[in-house]
């Protein structure tokens, strides 16, 4: 009788399924970025075009999701509201991905003393939680939309950076990099010719989980009345201005509350996936790696 087939691990390049959550999270944020690009076509209302003699209506024709205590259109304020919202966010994460990672990166390639001295004060920053450290700042460089973005890539940019050091020490010990070095000289060039590339993909997936929470940030600031202008219809603001009159017009505070959670549920789903995927810490270590059949006389004893 021949012997039964041995199961192994195959390699995660094999092929890679796309769960049902993954696409329906891929979908949401595709029809959220859309919106946002397209507002303008989506609606003919302005988000601050208001119309006394219909407050707190419920959807109708004219105005599709109603309007909210001051008789501005919902549907327009949440599609312009995403455009806001979405790039605030994306440009806090930018600005978090270039002050983490590059700073801690150069740090990191000139010695110890350079790394010792950047993550002292990178721990004093992560000693204040985000949305704390966030409202600090925004107080000391004003309100504003600029002071908003910087705000947040600095609120998160420790958490970057904590990211570049560690996938920076993963690589540092590899024989390519001690090669390069020997070969090579300066510790800039082999930071940016050797060790980037195989680290890009660490700090991508970091910046994809950024961002849902740089959303969360900014629409908690918004919320609190600090950040972006008065009048600009982001999702927080949208909130913190309907929950006065949650029991009168419910729909004007629950729809911007539904687009909130569900952009950040799928972003966070998206980012995590991404991880998974381009983490080669994973990868090498065969996780939720498939059982592929190999032939039974090409099996080698262990």
């Amino acid at each position: 009788m021949s012997a039964p087939p041995i199961a192994v691990s195959a390699p995660r390049s094999a092929g890679r399924r796309w769960p049902v959550g993954v696409l329906l999270a891929t979908v949401a944020v595709a029809i959220v970025a859309l919106a946002g690009l397209v507002a303008p076509w989506l609606t003919a209302n302005s988000p601050l075009d208001q119309d006394l003699l219909a407050i707190n209506k419920g959807p109708s024709a004219d105005y599709w999701l109603g309007t909210d205590h001051l008789g501005r259109d919902i549907w327009a304020r949440l599609l312009y509201g995403a455009r806001f919202t979405f790039g605030i966010s994306i440009a806090g994460t930018a600005i978090a991905f270039a002050i983490g990672a590059g700073l801690g990166l150069f740090a990191l390639a000139l010695g110890r003393w350079s790394e010792a001295t950047l993550y002292a004060g990178i721990d004093l920053i992560r000693a204040l939680p985000g949305t704390l450290l966030a409202l600090l700042l925004i107080v000391g460089l004003g309100s504003g939309t600029g002071p908003l973005i910087v705000a947040l890539g600095i609120s998160f940019a420790p958490l970057v950076a904590y990211v570049a050091r560690a996938a920076f020490h993963r690589e540092a010990v590899r024989d390519y990099v001690h090669a390069a070095t020997s070969f090579s000289g300066g510790r800039i060039h082999v930071l940016v010719r050797h060790i980037l590339p195989n680290i890009v993909g660490a700090l991508v997936t970091q910046a994809a989980i950024i961002l849902p929470r740089c959303i969360v940030t900014e629409s908690v600031l918004s919320f609190l009345g600090v950040g972006s202008s008065p009048d600009a219809p982001t999702w927080g603001r949208m909130i913190a201005d309907s929950s006065r009159f949650i029991e009168r017009a419910p729909h004007a505070i629950v729809i911007p509350v539904l687009a909130l959670v569900v952009l950040t549920l799928s972003l966070s789903v998206l980012g995590n996936d991404l991880r998974r995927w381009l983490d080669p810490v994973r990868e090498n270590a065969g996780e939720a790696a498939e059982p592929a059949e190999i032939d039974p006389q090409l099996a080698m004893p262990r």
